[in-house]
């Protein structure tokens, strides 16, 4: 390292980096429109007056945009926190919305990990003036170990990839989880139900944001992001400590020895700090004409393309900058599998707000680094402008995309609307209306992510439970939260006006939810649930609980048990679909799949709700496989169109209880050449001599 580097300082890499040849920290902070900017040093015992102020030198201590300096760690042997105050101009017309105070406290946005002060203040972030011992502040690399991966290898997964969508705190958080209560609602009571991961078979794990949020911003869900480098404090057992990191990392090393790949749900396209009402935490009081859209409205700057307040700048070069940092982080220290980008279609918004779906930068520059090149990448590709680009629409050629239209179109078939067929078939074929398979475009089925529900929605269980959703309890007088198609099986909710549920409606609703499950693992593409869909997880109506950090959003764990029959069912179809690669293919199924009608023809009417189809997996090395689908309340009989008498075994008949909706042991054989299928049902036959699922 040359002379001039350990005198000024080094503009990259931003952030706080420790230099242990020097005993040094060298400090980089990206501020283009910034007059004067002050590094401030904290010691554990006095968070409110720093034991060492830095002030930056332009003529010395910055180049370009980037303000930058080395600290001796001699100058403040006991220093653990830190974080800057800066000065700039006023607000200026057009889209130079500056936001400076040289009296607040702010967060490095490239702090690896944050600590918040007993005496932490959102309010105070909010108001004018210092927010000083109430401010967040980001954690000295020095005070931080190294975590030890020793030979971590991270699992990729092809025809066997099932994701189940997980929230970190809500997956453990309830009493009944069976975690110790320290562990509860942290990276560490993950660790703890692996076993149980690993008995329902799948093999990558969705997080719901894991990136620090405002823990004061009543925000459950946590997509309201502080910083995109550090994992949430109050996921780690010790949230004072600031261990979040090494528990983060010791997450990730269980699943990956489990087999099971971590995808991380960020959002990359806003931030908690809000509008012009919103706190100044960070990105807003370093430099917001930078990091936010802006409006050019001065009675409403910010754009708001997100729907929260504010919109990330991602048509700038030093924002796009900070997410690619920000991803190979988490990719290559934190060993990370994936991404799923919320809002994706932001990343093709230009600074004033329109649309480039030809190259927009920051798609380009993800889908091209060579750090990233073997991440999943996965897009939602819809922003809350009005932005929809699913499928060849969206510019993110490699890019894996929630679809929409399946979630929709399983919706509306399943609960009994008439008329789907065609689009049904669509779907379960890889949806290559969406993804096209010829010269110019070469999509494959694997980039269509299947799922019915999400976490932006209702439960399985609520989504045929509930004809009208329940979100009074989030504060928006039940105006928030999607409209979906739900049908309650006859029956609102669980019990009405104190009487309660006939059987044969719950009977019905069982029914149902195996019946979307069923076609969920049956067709081509990328299968996604989330989690407790897999024992009937409720909600009790409310498709919205993004403020809900109670038992409403928790996983009530009793209901494992209490609904184990759903449970052994969701299992079976899921080593089914592992045990037969001709399901899930990198391709479409093409003429290895011949559609059916109850007759030898599809019927395409709009009064048709059946459905059959023969996949053939000779040429995946597999067995044949014949479904039958009838979304009609009356039984209906199908002709089996292939084979002969005796060929077919029955595996699957969803009208069926448990055990016999899925046959394990292979003897149940179907001798007739026609099949009575029953109302709201799926039936699914295997051919003879084949195995059924790996654990069969």
């Amino acid at each position: 390292m040359n002379r001039w580097q350990r005198i000024e300082g080094t503009p990259f890499p931003q952030g706080a980096t420790w230099i242990e040849e020097d005993r040094a920290f060298n400090f980089s902070l990206y501020s283009k429109h910034a007059e004067a900017v002050r590094l401030l040093l904290y010691t554990a015992d006095d968070l409110v007056h720093p034991c060492y102020e830095f002030d930056f030198n332009y003529l010395k201590n910055k180049s370009g945009p980037v303000w930058h300096c080395r600290v001796a760690a001699s100058l403040a042997p006991n220093a653990r926190y830190y974080a800057y105050r800066v000065e700039g101009p006023a607000p200026e017309p057009d889209h130079d919305w500056h936001c400076f105070d040289f009296e607040k406290i702010l967060l490095d946005p490239y702090a690896r990990s944050v600590y918040f002060p007993d005496t932490f203040s959102h309010d105070a972030a909010c108001q004018p003036g210092s927010n000083a011992g109430k401010a967040p502040l980001g954690v000295l690399p020095s005070v931080q170990e190294a975590f030890d991966w020793d030979d971590d290898q991270p699992p990729s997964h092809d025809s066997d990839l099932v994701i189940y969508e997980m929230h970190v705190r809500g997956f453990t958080r309830n009493p009944n989880s069976g975690v110790t209560e320290a562990k509860r609602g942290t990276f560490a009571g993950v660790v703890d139900k692996i076993p149980y991961l690993i008995d329902l078979g799948v093999t990558a794990v969705e997080l719901m944001p894991v990136f620090q949020f405002d823990p004061q911003a009543h925000n459950y869900w946590g997509y309201m992001p502080l910083n995109f480098f550090s994992p949430h404090h109050n996921y780690a057992v010790d949230a004072d400590g600031c261990s979040q990191r090494h528990e983060f990392c010791e997450m990730v090393k269980s699943l990956h020895e489990a087999g099971i790949e971590v995808i991380l749900d960020v959002v990359y396209n806003h931030t908690c700090e809000g509008d012009e009402h919103g706190p100044t935490y960070s990105f807003k009081g370093i430099d917001n004409s930078t990091f936010y859209m802006t409006s050019g409205d001065p009675s409403a700057p910010f754009a708001n393309y997100s729907g929260t307040g504010n919109t990330l700048h991602t048509a700038n070069r030093s924002v796009r900058r900070g997410i690619i940092d920000s991803l190979r982080y988490w990719n290559t220290d934190m060993h990370v599998d994936g991404f799923r980008f919320d809002l994706a279609s932001i990343f093709t918004r230009n600074s004033d707000g329109s649309i480039d779906l030809d190259d927009p930068p920051v798609i380009s520059q993800i889908g091209t680094d060579v750090e990233l090149t073997d991440c999943r990448l996965v897009a939602e590709p819809w922003d809350a402008g009005g932005a929809f680009q699913l499928g060849q629409k969206f510019p993110g050629q490699r890019w894996m995309q929630w679809n929409a239209r399946y979630r929709d179109t399983l919706q509306r078939f399943v609960r009994g609307d008439k008329g789907l067929v065609g689009d049904l078939m669509m779907r379960l074929y890889g949806s290559d209306d969406l993804f096209p398979d010829d010269r110019m475009h070469a999509y494959q089925p694997p980039l269509s992510v299947n799922y019915i529900t999400s976490h932006d929605g209702s439960t399985l269980y609520d989504l045929v439970s509930y004809r009208l959703k329940r979100n009074w309890a989030n504060g928006h007088n039940n105006t928030d939260g999607s409209n979906e198609y739900s049908w309650n099986c006859g029956w609102e909710g669980d019990s009405q006006g104190g009487s309660e549920m006939p059987p044969e409606v719950m009977r019905l609703r069982k029914q149902q939810v195996k019946n979307f499950f069923c076609l969920l693992m049956l067709s081509n593409g990328t299968p996604m649930f989330r989690m407790g869909d897999e024992f009937m997880q409720t909600q009790h109506g409310n498709n919205n609980p993004y403020n809900q950090d109670n038992e409403t959003s928790w996983l009530d764990w009793d209901r494992r048990s209490i609904h184990d029959d759903i449970f052994r069912f969701c299992k079976r179809m899921i080593a089914f679909r592992k045990a037969h690669p001709s399901i899930s293919r990198s391709r479409f199924w093409r003429d290895d799949v011949k559609w059916y009608g109850t007759q030898h023809l599809v019927d395409l009417s709009n009064q048709s709700q059946q459905l059959a189809f023969g996949l053939h997996g000779a040429s995946q090395e597999d067995a044949n496989i014949y479904v039958m689908i009838n979304a009609a309340p009356d039984p209906v009989v199908f002709g089996i169109h292939e084979g002969r008498v005796g060929d077919w075994l029955q595996v699957v008949d969803t009208s069926l209880d448990s055990p016999d909706d899925f046959v394990e042991t292979g003897d149940k054989r179907v001798g007739d050449v026609n099949y009575q299928v029953n109302g709201r049902s799926v039936v699914v036959l295997l051919q003879r001599g084949e195995t059924l699922s790996p654990d069969s």
